[in-house]
C-alpha cells in the first residue's frame, strides 16, 4: 500500500508539466524502422467485438498533452474470432457481477476509480446474441493478463486454454503477490498453453507467431502495458487486415500524434513506460491500410460489432 501511495504521489506532481508539455516523439527511432513483409494468408476469419461495458476518462489523461477539459469515451470488449479450425475469444474481458467477484482483489485506487457504467454485459450474454455459449469457445487468446481483460474466464468452462507468452505467465503469475491490475482469481485453476514469438517480424514489429501456420492470425510484440503484451494481427473474411492492440494505446488519437498516457494513469498501468512509447511509434509507423482497434477505444470497437 505504501509504495502504491508513494507512486501515487509521484505520478501526480508529474502530470502538472506533462499537460502542457508531452513526452516528444522520437524521429531517430522513427526513422530507423523498417518494414518487414507481411505473409500472404491462405485462410480469413470473421471478427465480431463483443461490447460488455462503457465508461469514459479524461482526454487529458488518456493522450497526454491534450489540453482539454473533454472526456473520451472507451469500452471494454471482447472479441469473437472464428478461424476454420478453431473458434476463439481475444480477451474475454469481463463477467456478470465483475464489481463483486474480480474488482475487490485489485489494490487501491484501482477499485475506487473504476467506474463501469451500467449495465455490465457478462461474457455468457455477450455470447449468447451470436448463439454460442462458452463450451463453443476452443480457447481464449489475451493480449495481455490484467483484470479487465481475462474476468470473463469465470464464465467459460475451466478446460478452455488460455494460450499466453511466457513472459506474461510469468509476470502474472510468478511471484507471491499479483502484480499492479492483475486479478488471479479468473485465472488460478486454468490450463495455460504457453508460446513464444518465435516467427521473423512482421511490419514494423520485431516478432511474431503465426498462430496456425496460415497467415490468418499473427501474434505481433508489444511490450511495454506488461512484458508480454501482444497484438493479434488478423486476415479478415471482408478483405482488410485488423490489429487488435490490447492496451498498448487507449485511443487511435495516441498513434496519430505518437503520445503515451499521462503519468496519470500510465506509471500505473504500464510496465514500461519506454518499452510502450517504442511500441506506439511502430503503431504509428504502420502502413495506413491496418485497422488498428485498441482494446477500449469505444469508436473503433463499435465498429467491429457486427461480424465480418
Amino acid at each position: 500500500m505504501l509504495t502504491t501511495l508513494l507512486t501515487c504521489g509521484v505520478a501526480a506532481i508529474s502530470s502538472g508539466p506533462r499537460l502542457l508539455w508531452p513526452r516528444g516523439a522520437d524521429t531517430r527511432f522513427l526513422a530507423a524502422l523498417e518494414q518487414a513483409p507481411l505473409p500472404p494468408a491462405r485462410h480469413t476469419v470473421s471478427l465480431a467485438a463483443l461490447t460488455q461495458a462503457e465508461l469514459s476518462a479524461p482526454t487529458a489523461a488518456v493522450v497526454e498533452g491534450t489540453r482539454t477539459l473533454r472526456c473520451t469515451p472507451l469500452t471494454m470488449s471482447a472479441f469473437l474470432i472464428r478461424h476454420p479450425e478453431a473458434t476463439f475469444l481475444v480477451d474475454p474481458a469481463l463477467c456478470a457481477g465483475v464489481h463483486q467477484r474480480v474488482l475487490p482483489e485489485l489494490p487501491f485506487p484501482i477499485a475506487r476509480v473504476v467506474a463501469l457504467d451500467d449495465p455490465v454485459r457478462g461474457l455468457s450474454e455477450a455470447l449468447a446474441d451470436h448463439e454460442l455459449t462458452g463450451a463453443d469457445i476452443d480457447f481464449v487468446l489475451p493480449t495481455h493478463l490484467h483484470w479487465d481483460h481475462v474476468s470473463g474466464l469465470y464464465e467459460l468452462p475451466g478446460w478452455v486454454p488460455i494460450r499466453v507468452p511466457g513472459a506474461e505467465y510469468r509476470w502474472a503469475m510468478g511471484d507471491s503477490g499479483a502484480p499492479f491490475a492483475v486479478a488471479r482469481g479468473p485465472l488460478r485453476g486454468r490450463v495455460f498453453d504457453l508460446y513464444d514469438l518465435d516467427g521473423p517480424p512482421v511490419l514494423t514489429f520485431r516478432r511474431s507467431h503465426d498462430l496456425f501456420g496460415d497467415g490468418s492470425v499473427l501474434i505481433v510484440d508489444l511490450v511495454g502495458h506488461t512484458p508480454g503484451s501482444v497484438g493479434v494481427l488478423l486476415a479478415v473474411d471482408d478483405g482488410s487486415r485488423v490489429l487488435l492492440a490490447g492496451d498498448a494505446v487507449w485511443s487511435r488519437r495516441q498513434i496519430e500524434l505518437i503520445r503515451e498516457k499521462a503519468p496519470i494513469p500510465g506509471d500505473f498501468v504500464d510496465h514500461d513506460r519506454t518499452a510502450a512509447f517504442e511500441t506506439i511509434h511502430r503503431l504509428h509507423a504502420l502502413p495506413p491500410e491496418i485497422e488498428v482497434i485498441p482494446a477500449h477505444d469505444r469508436a473503433a470497437v463499435n465498429a467491429r460489432v457486427t461480424a465480418s
